[in-house]
């Protein structure tokens, strides 16, 4: 059963709608719950839904759309009881319980007149002006929000820069500016390392990587995922260089991306090695180079923090430690119990970066890998919503997003995926990530935990063992709780690792170990 209501003239920003979907779907006992503005492709959505189109066609842009589905009426007739709280209540009210809230950027900047940055997380169409208007106001802009076309971006990033501004977008999902996190970023420590980061969780996994070793972040610009391509020609990664090197604050410089162009990475090194600051690249799935002068190179998060740690206390950086006597223990362990069918690894992933780096990891050592987001199209699946042989899925994709909210938020689609993919005989290992920090869901091992220990115990009543090895990206000051989240995966029989890149070369090796038994 479903139903759809409308609140015309009730916009709320993509955050706020993405968190409130969630709460109204746990709150309520919905089946699934979809809160969002009336724009033309929330409207494809809901009509994909099977919502009809004489209900829709009612609906502009600026009006609040809540669908609701549920087994029977009762169970909607609840939502609603609940929803006015959600919808009405003091979540974002001004300090002091004042019910003002400014509905433009001007009436923002009288209430706020010292403020120097706008976050903007309406939906990508409307972005732009937004930003634009921001940026001629003199004001640095993050634009949370995606969809904005291509040639607006190239556009509001060379205004940005004659400006002297950051355009941190579209697409931005993390940065940490002066100490305050924004949209999905983890506690960690002020300190002389900053970063430049075209991936969101490649910034929170770099971070946290840090704090673990009790160093600290200066800053932490996100560029958005397109600034290094041949069209945008790094526009923002110049410009957040370029603040680092000149921030009193930071000392040792991180660039992370996925492999730019090659001219976009050429001129970026040069930037970095001109600075005046020991800097450390770290381009995913990218050849690692000698490192040379001030300028290091990594080939993975991890050893990205590792090296830039080494290089503010003044050591030489080497090589990543790994626990090789640790990692053949538990393959012997985690293989033993395996019975003949099992041999394929299937990674859930919430995180795209991490997805990346774990895919060319294990590309390297047992083969080729499936994906949704592969580079190499003979490799990228057709249909996301099954994987085949070693597969890696990036749940945060915008085909699992598309009308939901993402994976970080809300864990329900990625517990029923562990469900699906233990279904099959042949599956040795599951990989997966948990991201913690701002933004994330308040429990995301608990929401998995009963889908993890289900998958397991099937395979048990199949005679064989899966093994399920993850890794936790957050730190001891998130609202999660780095340890409760650890040992709720461990109660559920998961293998945790101390970094994505560990939790990866330990699957690498148990597949590797399956395939030479077969």
């Amino acid at each position: 059963m479903q139903r759809l209501f409308v609140k015309k003239d009730h916009y709320r920003d993509s955050v706020y709608l993405m968190q409130l979907s969630l709460e109204l779907k746990e709150g309520a006992g919905l089946q699934e719950a979809f809160v969002a503005m009336g724009t033309p492709a929330n409207r494809e959505i809901l009509g994909e839904m099977g919502i009809s189109k004489d209900d829709l066609e009612r609906v502009g842009p600026n009006d609040l759309l809540i669908a609701m589905e549920a087994e029977d009426e009762a169970v909607i007739e609840k939502a609603l009881l609940f929803l006015p709280d959600l919808l009405e209540g003091t979540r974002g009210e001004p300090e002091g319980g004042e019910a003002y809230q400014p509905r433009t950027l001007e009436q923002a900047l009288r209430q706020l007149p010292h403020a120097n940055l706008v976050l903007i997380s309406n939906p990508g169409p409307y972005a732009s002006g937004e930003a634009r208007r921001a940026l001629e106001k003199g004001l640095h802009v993050m634009i949370f929000s995606d969809n904005v076309p291509l040639e607006e971006e190239i556009a509001l990033k060379k205004l940005a820069q004659q400006r002297g501004l950051l355009l941190m977008g579209p697409d931005c999902g993390t940065a940490l500016l002066n100490g305050k996190p924004l949209c999905f970023a983890n506690v960690v420590p002020s300190g002389a390392i900053g970063i430049v980061g075209a991936s969101g969780t490649g910034i929170q996994e770099v971070s946290c990587a840090i704090a673990c070793k009790r160093e600290g972040v200066s800053q932490a610009i996100g560029t958005g995922g397109r600034d290094l391509s041949r069209e945008v020609g790094g526009l923002m990664m110049t410009e957040g260089i370029k603040a680092l090197a000149g921030d009193s604050k930071t000392r040792v410089i991180v660039v992370i991306s996925k492999p730019p162009a090659p001219e976009v990475a050429k001129g970026v090194t040069a930037q970095l090695a001109s600075c005046g600051k020991p800097s450390v690249v770290c381009f995913i799935g990218s050849q690692q180079q000698l490192s040379e002068g001030t300028l290091w190179f990594a080939d993975s998060l991890a050893m990205a923090a590792s090296v830039a740690v080494s290089l503010l206390r003044g050591e030489t950086p080497g090589q990543l430690f790994q626990d090789d006597e640790l990692l053949d223990r538990i393959t012997v362990e985690e293989t033993s119990g395996m019975n003949e069918e099992q041999r394929f690894l299937r990674g859930l992933y919430t995180g795209g970066t991490l997805a990346d780096e774990a895919i060319c990891l294990l590309e390297k050592g047992v083969g080729p890998v499936y994906s949704n987001i592969h580079t190499e199209k003979e490799l990228r699946l057709s249909d996301p919503t099954h994987s085949r042989q070693n597969s890696i899925i990036d749940l945060g994709d915008d085909y699992f997003t598309r009308g939901k909210p993402h994976p970080m938020i809300d864990p329900s689609g990625r517990a029923a995926r562990i469900i699906q993919e233990a279904d099959d005989p042949e599956v040795a290992v599951l990989l997966l990530d948990l991201v913690l920090g701002y933004g994330s869901h308040h429990d995301p091992a608990g929401a998995i935990y009963s889908a993890v220990a289900g998958a397991k115990e099937a395979a048990r009543a199949r005679g064989g063992h899966l093994a399920v090895i993850a890794s936790i990206t957050g730190t001891a000051g998130d609202p999660q709780g780095l340890e409760r989240q650890r040992e709720t995966l461990e109660r559920a029989g998961c293998r945790v690792m101390a970094s994505n890149w560990q939790a990866a070369a330990l699957v690498e090796r148990i597949i590797s170990v399956r395939a030479v038994r077969r």
